[in-house]
């Protein structure tokens, strides 16, 4: 295993190192095709670059658009939320009172109908005590 790993190793050194030494030595027919290649590229690779700042300004323009929608679409569903809830409230609180209402009538009601019940007796006993 140590040796096959010294070999690697050994391997990759020599690579890079073969690699290094050939990279500054240029081709003899690409270094002079590569001013003439450069003067045409130039116009095209400015043109491309205005052409992908155009696109990303595009791009950041329509997120920004559509974060601005996002956020009056979240405001208006909160407030639309917050008023259903508050109706809900007054919906509740209206039943409470008409219930504590409906109760309090009804207590006055059984309160009223004791006290002609109790009249009524009261009546009966005097009509009986004369006679």
């Amino acid at each position: 295993m140590n040796k096959l790993l010294a070999l690697l190793a050994a391997t990759f050194f020599a690579t890079a190192s073969f690699a290094a030494a050939h990279v500054g030595a240029p081709m003899a027919g690409a270094s002079a095709a590569k001013p003439a290649a450069t003067a045409t590229t130039k116009p095209e690779m400015k043109a491309e670059a205005k052409a992908d700042t155009k696109e990303a300004k595009a791009q950041a323009a329509a997120e920004k658009k559509k974060a601005r929608a996002d956020a009056k679409a979240a405001k208006k569903a909160a407030a639309a939320q917050k008023k259903t809830e508050k109706v809900s409230a007054d919906v509740k609180a209206d039943t409470k009172v008409v219930n504590a209402t409906t109760t309090k009538d009804k207590a006055v009601a059984a309160a009223d109908s004791k006290l002609v019940k109790a009249e009524a007796k009261a009546d009966v006993k005097k009509e009986e005590a004369k006679k």
